[in-house]
């Protein structure tokens, strides 16, 4: 890779100085959207947790008859 001039350098410092100074902010922003999504929708149908490879993986649930009915 190519040596930066010093004109880069003073560049690149400027925005990750940017950067370190709106990352506060933009946490603060990811947070109450997150706290957001909770409150509107409690529930996450489309969620599936991940196994660990030392899990075995779940049995599958009854019908929904149940187990001794005759329907």
């Amino acid at each position: 890779m190519a040596r930066m001039t010093p004109a880069q350098r003073a560049w690149r410092r400027r925005f990750e100085d940017l950067i370190a100074l709106a990352a506060p902010a933009l946490d603060l922003v990811l947070a109450a959207g997150d706290r957001a999504s909770r409150l509107v929708a409690s529930e996450d149908y489309d969620y599936y947790p991940v196994l660990s490879p030392e899990e075995p993986e779940p049995s599958p649930p009854p019908p929904l008859g149940g187990a001794g009915s005759d329907a």
